[in-house]
Protein backbone atom coordinates (compact mmCIF):
# COMPACT_ATOMS: atom_id res chain seq x y z
CA UNK A 1 0.00 0.00 0.00
CA UNK A 2 2.79 2.47 0.65
CA UNK A 3 5.55 1.84 -1.29
CA UNK A 4 3.72 0.45 -4.52
CA UNK A 5 0.27 2.12 -4.18
CA UNK A 6 -1.49 -1.00 -4.32
CA UNK A 7 -4.91 -0.58 -2.72
CA UNK A 8 -4.88 -3.63 -0.61
CA UNK A 9 -7.49 -2.97 2.18
CA UNK A 10 -6.23 -3.20 4.67
CA UNK A 11 -4.93 0.77 5.31
CA UNK A 12 -7.53 4.01 5.69
CA UNK A 13 -6.27 7.07 7.66
CA UNK A 14 -4.72 10.40 7.58
CA UNK A 15 -0.72 10.50 6.02
CA UNK A 16 0.43 11.90 8.92
CA UNK A 17 0.28 11.52 12.95
CA UNK A 18 1.96 14.25 14.90
CA UNK A 19 2.67 14.27 18.13
CA UNK A 20 2.09 17.79 20.13
CA UNK A 21 4.49 18.73 23.15
CA UNK A 22 2.87 20.91 25.84
CA UNK A 23 -0.12 19.28 25.40
CA UNK A 24 1.10 15.58 24.99
CA UNK A 25 -1.16 14.46 22.58
CA UNK A 26 -1.08 12.29 19.17
CA UNK A 27 -3.28 14.13 16.40
CA UNK A 28 -3.67 12.92 12.95
CA UNK A 29 -3.16 15.40 9.94
CA UNK A 30 -3.73 15.64 6.18
CA UNK A 31 -0.93 17.66 5.04
CA UNK A 32 2.46 19.37 6.08
CA UNK A 33 2.91 21.98 7.03
CA UNK A 34 -0.74 22.41 8.03
CA UNK A 35 -3.31 24.01 5.52
CA UNK A 36 -4.27 26.03 8.40
CA UNK A 37 -0.77 27.60 9.66
CA UNK A 38 -0.67 30.98 10.45
CA UNK A 39 2.70 32.03 9.53
CA UNK A 40 3.78 34.98 11.98
CA UNK A 41 6.41 36.65 11.79
CA UNK A 42 8.35 37.68 15.36
CA UNK A 43 10.91 39.98 15.87
CA UNK A 44 14.19 40.27 17.33
CA UNK A 45 14.38 43.71 19.66
CA UNK A 46 16.56 45.16 21.87
CA UNK A 47 18.77 48.07 22.83
CA UNK A 48 22.02 46.49 21.87
CA UNK A 49 22.24 44.48 25.28
CA UNK A 50 20.56 41.11 24.27
CA UNK A 51 23.98 39.35 25.39
CA UNK A 52 22.78 36.27 27.52
CA UNK A 53 19.85 35.76 29.08
CA UNK A 54 20.51 38.69 31.47
CA UNK A 55 20.30 41.12 28.33
CA UNK A 56 17.11 42.93 27.06
CA UNK A 57 16.60 40.75 23.85
CA UNK A 58 13.35 40.25 23.18
CA UNK A 59 10.64 39.06 20.56
CA UNK A 60 8.01 40.91 19.05
CA UNK A 61 5.19 41.12 16.89
CA UNK A 62 5.87 44.83 16.65
CA UNK A 63 8.14 45.50 13.79
CA UNK A 64 11.35 47.10 14.95
CA UNK A 65 12.52 50.69 15.00
CA UNK A 66 15.58 51.87 14.32
CA UNK A 67 17.43 50.12 17.46
CA UNK A 68 21.21 49.41 17.91
CA UNK A 69 22.56 46.24 16.94
CA UNK A 70 23.63 43.05 19.19
CA UNK A 71 27.07 42.69 18.87
CA UNK A 72 28.91 39.77 20.42
CA UNK A 73 32.49 38.01 20.18
CA UNK A 74 32.96 34.48 18.52
CA UNK A 75 36.10 32.80 19.98
CA UNK A 76 36.19 28.97 17.88
CA UNK A 77 39.04 28.39 21.11
CA UNK A 78 35.90 28.64 23.28
CA UNK A 79 32.94 27.30 21.43
CA UNK A 80 29.22 27.19 22.97
CA UNK A 81 28.75 24.07 23.81
CA UNK A 82 26.30 21.54 22.45
CA UNK A 83 23.88 20.86 25.40
CA UNK A 84 20.83 18.21 24.22
CA UNK A 85 19.03 18.78 20.99
CA UNK A 86 18.60 16.40 18.09
CA UNK A 87 21.94 14.63 18.50
CA UNK A 88 23.64 11.03 17.05
CA UNK A 89 24.80 8.96 18.21
CA UNK A 90 26.86 8.84 21.21
CA UNK A 91 24.79 10.27 24.19
CA UNK A 92 27.34 9.66 26.86
CA UNK A 93 29.63 12.27 24.68
CA UNK A 94 26.33 14.23 23.80
CA UNK A 95 23.30 14.21 25.15
CA UNK A 96 20.16 14.09 23.04
CA UNK A 97 16.81 15.53 23.58
CA UNK A 98 15.24 18.02 25.30
CA UNK A 99 17.33 19.43 28.48
CA UNK A 100 17.23 23.07 30.11
CA UNK A 101 19.53 25.47 28.41
CA UNK A 102 20.18 28.65 31.30
CA UNK A 103 23.90 27.28 31.34
CA UNK A 104 24.07 28.04 27.66
CA UNK A 105 22.12 31.64 27.86
CA UNK A 106 24.67 32.78 30.59
CA UNK A 107 27.22 32.95 28.12
CA UNK A 108 27.77 36.80 26.21
CA UNK A 109 28.21 35.09 22.70
CA UNK A 110 24.53 34.00 23.17
CA UNK A 111 22.15 36.38 21.64
CA UNK A 112 18.83 35.83 23.68
CA UNK A 113 15.73 37.19 22.97
CA UNK A 114 12.48 36.40 24.68
CA UNK A 115 8.93 36.90 24.43
CA UNK A 116 6.08 38.42 27.18
CA UNK A 117 4.65 35.28 28.62
CA UNK A 118 2.03 33.50 26.98
CA UNK A 119 -1.75 34.91 28.04
CA UNK A 120 -3.49 32.28 26.20
CA UNK A 121 -1.65 29.02 24.50
CA UNK A 122 0.27 29.19 21.54
CA UNK A 123 0.71 26.12 19.35
CA UNK A 124 3.72 26.01 16.82
CA UNK A 125 3.67 23.40 14.68
CA UNK A 126 5.63 22.98 11.02
CA UNK A 127 9.14 24.21 9.84
CA UNK A 128 10.86 26.92 11.65
CA UNK A 129 12.83 28.72 9.65
CA UNK A 130 15.06 32.69 11.16
CA UNK A 131 15.53 35.58 8.52
CA UNK A 132 19.04 37.39 10.23
CA UNK A 133 20.55 40.13 8.74
CA UNK A 134 24.00 40.25 10.16
CA UNK A 135 28.19 41.44 9.88
CA UNK A 136 31.14 39.95 10.67
CA UNK A 137 34.66 41.43 10.60
CA UNK A 138 35.67 38.27 8.63
CA UNK A 139 35.20 36.80 4.84
CA UNK A 140 33.61 33.50 6.50
CA UNK A 141 31.95 32.40 9.88
CA UNK A 142 28.80 31.13 11.25
CA UNK A 143 25.23 31.90 12.27
CA UNK A 144 22.94 29.63 14.95
CA UNK A 145 19.71 29.30 15.99
CA UNK A 146 17.83 27.43 18.56
CA UNK A 147 13.84 27.76 19.46
CA UNK A 148 13.09 27.18 23.24
CA UNK A 149 10.03 27.03 25.50
CA UNK A 150 10.44 29.19 28.70
CA UNK A 151 8.67 27.66 31.12
CA UNK A 152 7.48 30.35 34.57
CA UNK A 153 10.49 28.84 36.35
CA UNK A 154 12.74 29.80 34.33
CA UNK A 155 13.56 26.20 32.50
CA UNK A 156 14.08 26.81 28.91
CA UNK A 157 13.72 23.98 26.62
CA UNK A 158 15.62 23.26 23.48
CA UNK A 159 12.71 22.47 20.75
CA UNK A 160 14.87 22.79 17.62
CA UNK A 161 18.17 24.60 16.11
CA UNK A 162 20.00 25.18 13.06
CA UNK A 163 23.08 27.01 11.48
CA UNK A 164 24.34 28.47 8.19
CA UNK A 165 27.47 28.60 6.99
CA UNK A 166 28.01 32.18 5.37
CA UNK A 167 30.11 30.77 2.10
CA UNK A 168 27.12 29.07 1.67
CA UNK A 169 24.46 31.35 2.18
CA UNK A 170 23.56 31.13 -1.43
CA UNK A 171 24.45 27.94 -2.34
CA UNK A 172 25.71 24.77 -0.89
CA UNK A 173 27.94 23.75 -3.75
CA UNK A 174 29.63 27.16 -4.71
CA UNK A 175 30.86 28.91 -1.52
CA UNK A 176 30.79 32.77 -1.44
CA UNK A 177 32.77 35.03 0.86
CA UNK A 178 31.98 37.59 2.60
CA UNK A 179 32.56 41.34 2.48
CA UNK A 180 34.27 42.33 5.91
CA UNK A 181 31.90 44.31 7.92
CA UNK A 182 28.66 43.98 5.15
CA UNK A 183 25.16 43.26 6.43
CA UNK A 184 23.66 40.00 4.36
CA UNK A 185 20.47 38.60 4.79
CA UNK A 186 20.89 35.02 6.50
CA UNK A 187 17.84 32.52 6.21
CA UNK A 188 18.27 29.86 8.73
CA UNK A 189 16.43 26.35 8.73
CA UNK A 190 16.04 25.65 12.30
CA UNK A 191 14.19 22.11 11.92
CA UNK A 192 10.72 21.62 12.60
CA UNK A 193 8.63 20.82 15.80
CA UNK A 194 4.85 20.51 17.26
CA UNK A 195 4.89 22.65 20.50
CA UNK A 196 1.98 24.01 22.92
CA UNK A 197 3.80 27.11 24.47
CA UNK A 198 1.30 26.81 27.55
CA UNK A 199 -0.22 29.82 29.32
CA UNK A 200 2.47 31.55 30.91
CA UNK A 201 5.47 30.34 29.08
CA UNK A 202 7.65 32.20 26.50
CA UNK A 203 9.41 31.71 23.46
CA UNK A 204 12.45 32.01 22.83
CA UNK A 205 15.08 32.83 20.37
CA UNK A 206 19.23 32.07 20.99
CA UNK A 207 21.25 33.79 18.35
CA UNK A 208 24.87 32.59 18.34
CA UNK A 209 27.74 31.61 15.85
CA UNK A 210 28.40 28.11 17.65
CA UNK A 211 27.28 24.70 18.79
CA UNK A 212 29.76 22.10 19.40
CA UNK A 213 29.74 19.79 18.56
CA UNK A 214 26.56 19.05 17.37
CA UNK A 215 27.85 21.35 14.24
CA UNK A 216 31.86 21.48 13.29
CA UNK A 217 33.35 25.19 14.70
CA UNK A 218 34.32 27.51 11.69
CA UNK A 219 37.60 28.98 12.17
CA UNK A 220 36.33 32.39 10.91
CA UNK A 221 39.74 32.50 8.23
CA UNK A 222 37.48 32.03 5.06
CA UNK A 223 40.01 29.48 4.30
CA UNK A 224 39.70 26.32 2.99
CA UNK A 225 37.66 24.83 6.01
CA UNK A 226 39.10 20.96 5.94
CA UNK A 227 43.07 22.10 5.35
CA UNK A 228 42.82 25.07 7.86
CA UNK A 229 44.47 24.95 11.06
CA UNK A 230 44.53 28.77 11.52
CA UNK A 231 41.59 30.22 14.37
CA UNK A 232 40.52 33.80 14.22
CA UNK A 233 38.44 35.88 16.83
CA UNK A 234 35.53 37.25 15.07
CA UNK A 235 33.30 39.93 15.77
CA UNK A 236 29.67 39.80 15.05
CA UNK A 237 26.81 42.13 14.61
CA UNK A 238 23.20 41.10 14.39
CA UNK A 239 20.92 44.00 13.13
CA UNK A 240 17.30 44.87 14.09
CA UNK A 241 15.58 47.56 12.35
CA UNK A 242 13.27 48.78 9.78
CA UNK A 243 15.98 48.67 7.00
CA UNK A 244 17.51 44.95 8.53
CA UNK A 245 13.94 43.51 10.47
CA UNK A 246 15.86 40.10 11.64
CA UNK A 247 12.71 37.82 12.83
CA UNK A 248 11.79 34.34 13.13
CA UNK A 249 9.02 32.78 11.03
CA UNK A 250 6.50 30.57 13.49
CA UNK A 251 3.70 28.37 12.25
CA UNK A 252 1.37 28.83 14.38
CA UNK A 253 -2.19 27.02 14.60
CA UNK A 254 -5.07 28.79 15.20
CA UNK A 255 -7.02 27.19 18.09
CA UNK A 256 -10.16 25.39 17.76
Amino acid sequence: YWLKGIDNGGVDEPPLRLFIMGVNEWRDEHEWPLARTDWQKWHLRSQGGANSVRGDGRLSTTEPDDEPADGFAYDPRFPVQTVGGANCCSPHIVPWGPYDQRSVEMRSDVLCYTSAPMERDLEVTGPIKVVLYAATDGSDTDWTAKLLDVSPTGYAMNLCDGIIRARYRKSRSTPTLLTAGRVYRYEIEVGVTGNVFRHGHSVRLEISSSNFPRFDRNPNTGHDIGRDAELRVAVQRVEHSREHPSHILLPVIPAG
